[in-house]
């Protein structure tokens, strides 16, 4: 026993432990382990839940954006159409020009020299058309001329005829008297100078006769040859009016080769085809170029910007939907557009070699549309520059 008369606790093998609670013990185990493995679970349910529903919850975002976007602008290179000399060159590099200024000039010494051989051509077939019209109104003279020579013969038949006719009745009554007196001579009951005298006026009016006959005949040869007259100026004419048709066809060659002379002589001016910027100048003055020389690239003031959209975020964007454009050229500066058009296929449907996913192993890429965005603002669009790069925000929502 213990100072104090308190009994010293027991030691050595005669202490018996005391009993442990395995409840508790348990318990401590599954809040270590329960709660991360809870954690856990969650997250792969959020995950799995995101995968799932990734496209739709991208294509439902009001606000779609992309950084694959780039500044576009029509660049046309200027090239010659004929064959020539440059003789000047007017513009310097990446010199702003306006519609219809001239940026270079070839000799065209030899195209003025074509344009005035075409117009004398068209000249000598107008000179021609009208010396065949006039000739077609001296046909028309000719015939009625000889129309008139018809009426003439005409008349002068029927002169001949009634002449003829006259004549014919002195013809009968001589010829009787003649008969009659030379019955009598042998009675005495007349003379032979009566005698005499009715044989000369039988005979004198059958000479008339004959020759009253002869102009007939003379008339109808004058009415015939008038005819044929006729007929003959017709011919003549209508050969003319023939010769005017490919005379009319002739001047229209030759007003078209004329045309194309003078456009020839235009293909030596190579003017701005309107306002905006040229670039570096392909040719000098001197030098030789043949048709489809480059002679300098044009580059137009009208900008746009092309965004290469994933196909997951085209679900509601639709033309006219606003666009916010941020180029960093001008950072910190947001330009105002809105969407113009959408390509009809992906970018790589018109690239040169397509691909085709039929041959091969396949891994399934997200394709990118192409969706062209206008400014608002012209006046900051023609200060960019194609193939600047930038950041666009479509609000498919609005």
């Amino acid at each position: 026993m213990a100072e104090g008369g308190t009994p010293a606790p027991a030691t050595g093998p005669e202490q018996k432990s005391q009993p442990v609670d395995s409840s508790s013990h348990s318990g401590g185990k599954l809040r270590k382990y329960g709660t991360p493995a809870l954690v856990v679970l969650l997250a792969v349910v959020v995950l799995v839940t995101i995968t799932w529903n990734w496209n739709s919850w991208e294509g439902g975002r009001i606000e779609q954006v992309t950084d694959d976007a780039y500044v576009r602008g029509d660049i046309t290179p200027l090239s010659t159409k004929v064959a020539g000399v440059v003789k000047q060159v007017m513009v310097s590099d990446y010199q702003s020009v306006h519609r219809g200024d001239l940026l270079a000039q070839l000799d065209d010494d030899d195209f003025n020299a074509q344009v005035a051989q075409a117009s004398a051509a068209v000249e000598a077939a107008k000179a021609a058309i009208e010396d065949n019209r006039r000739q077609q109104e001296l046909e028309d003279t000719r015939i009625e001329r000889a129309l008139a020579g018809v009426d003439q013969a005409k008349a002068q038949i029927a002169a001949a005829q009634a002449g003829k006719e006259a004549v014919q009745a002195d013809v009968v009554r001589t010829a009787s008297e003649r008969k009659r007196q030379e019955a009598l001579l042998p009675t005495g009951s007349t003379t032979q100078q009566t005698v005499e005298q009715a044989v000369a006026n039988e005979r004198r009016f059958s000479a008339e006769l004959e020759s009253r006959d002869a102009d007939l005949v003379q008339a109808n040869a004058l009415l015939r040859s008038n005819d044929l007259a006729v007929e003959a100026e017709r011919r003549t004419k209508k050969v003319l009016e023939s010769q005017d048709a490919q005379l009319t066809a002739d001047l229209h060659a030759k007003d078209a080769a004329l045309v194309g002379a003078k456009v020839d002589l235009g293909y030596t001016r190579i003017t701005a085809p309107e306002d905006g910027t040229v670039g570096e100048r392909q040719v000098r003055p001197g030098q030789l170029v043949s048709p489809g020389t480059q002679v300098i690239s044009f580059v137009s003031r009208i900008k746009w910007v092309v965004a290469n959209y994933r196909e997951t975020q085209l679900t509601n964007m639709k033309i006219g939907d606003p666009a916010e454009i941020r180029v960093d050229e001008f950072p910190g500066k947001i330009l105002k557009g809105k969407v113009l058009e959408i390509a009809p296929a992906s970018g790589s449907q018109f690239a040169l070699l397509p691909p085709d996913n039929a041959t091969g192993n396949f891994t399934k890429v997200v394709q990118r549309i192409p969706v062209k965005i206008a400014l608002d603002d012209e006046s900051v669009a023609a200060m960019l520059q194609p193939g600047l790069s930038a950041i666009t925000t479509v609000r498919t929502r609005h």
